[in-house]
């Protein structure tokens, strides 16, 4: 299936475990000030651990202005008109890590532990399988243990872990972790039954 049709599927309404509704749906232009606000709720100890250094206005507007959901497809949680998750898909258009996906996840300090980033990821993990990936990965600090922890339980199993392997924002020196996700369905055993 192709990634246009599975964006037809958005904006999507999903119930948390606590009952409460929230939208999915894909980055956009206009969400570039809700964007950044979002990210500035994130505690400065988590913000370590991102890659980019989104409390830069700068930063977020080239997302914002430059969107390609082909090569990167942030899928937003809406509540009340405010960002409160975002999960992205990362793809290499080419090369040999072109059929697997690269996934992360954030979810706003005053909305977790309603089983957003779980369903977050969920819609992630949903949408590579439609597309076409054949995995998908995720990277962490070995600290992220919460995070490793609901990847393992969404059935990613951890490929490598390489000690002092990477540096925050502070260059301080953190665990490398590394989990997969295979996609791709066993031959052997797709046909059994019918």
């Amino acid at each position: 299936m192709s990634l246009e049709l599975e964006l037809q599927k958005f904006p999507k309404d999903i119930k948390l475990k606590d009952g409460s509704t929230v939208t999915l749906r894909p980055l956009r232009r206009q969400d570039e000030k809700q964007f950044h606000e979002f990210f500035q709720a994130v505690p400065e100890r988590e913000r370590m651990f991102i890659k980019h250094r989104v409390t830069d206005p700068g930063v977020i507007r080239d997302w914002c202005e430059n969107i390609d959901l082909g090569r990167n497809l942030p899928l937003l949680a809406v509540s009340e008109s405010k960002i409160i998750g975002d999960a992205t898909l990362h793809q290499q258009l080419g090369g040999w890590k072109r059929h697997i996906g690269r996934v992360s996840v954030l979810v706003h300090p005053q909305h977790r532990g309603r089983g957003l980033a779980k369903a977050l990821v969920h819609e992630i993990v949903e949408i590579s399988r439609n597309i076409g990936m054949e995995k998908v990965e995720a990277e962490f600090i070995g600290e992220q243990e919460a995070a490793i922890h609901m990847f393992a339980m969404l059935g990613f199993s951890n490929l490598l872990r390489l000690e002092d392997y990477v540096k925050d924002m502070q260059a301080i020196k953190h665990d490398y972790v590394l989990m997969g996700l295979d996609l791709t369905t066993d031959e052997e055993y797709a046909g059994v039954g019918g």
